[in-house]
């Protein structure tokens, strides 16, 4: 998966998500949004298995100084991290920013992106 980086979880469900956001505190991002999206999917009347829950997580100093240098890149925040069930097992995951940002074509935007990667990773990491 060139897109995102995942580990699979020796934990449950919820002690990962658990996890996966004291992690994310600990290393000066904040969680704006939390999504369970079987909840979102049972709530409209469809059946969904699986949990799969999407964290919008942000440090506003890193992202102020992504817009700062190009106000579109705002398209692209706020990073997601994923934590989900699939075939018996929880995966946790991050939608890698490094990717992402080669969309605005600004490659002074770039060492940003990694630093953010760098940091959302460890705490993946430090979930699993």
């Amino acid at each position: 998966m060139n897109y995102a980086f995942e580990e699979k979880s020796s934990h449950s469900y919820t002690e990962t998500l658990e996890k996966l956001k004291q992690a994310i505190t600990d290393n000066s991002f904040g969680v704006l949004y939390e999504v369970n999206l079987k909840d979102k999917i049972e709530g409209k009347g469809f059946d969904f298995a699986n949990n799969f829950t999407v964290l919008e997580v942000c440090n506003p100093k890193l992202a102020k100084e992504v817009l700062d240098e190009q106000i579109e890149a705002g398209y692209l925040l706020p990073c997601k991290v994923v934590v989900y069930e699939k075939e018996d097992a929880v995966y946790a995951g991050v939608l890698k920013p490094t990717v992402l940002i080669d969309m605005v074509e600004n490659d002074s935007l770039h060492a940003a992106a990694v630093k953010v990667e760098d940091i959302l990773v460890k705490a993946v990491k430090a979930a699993v």
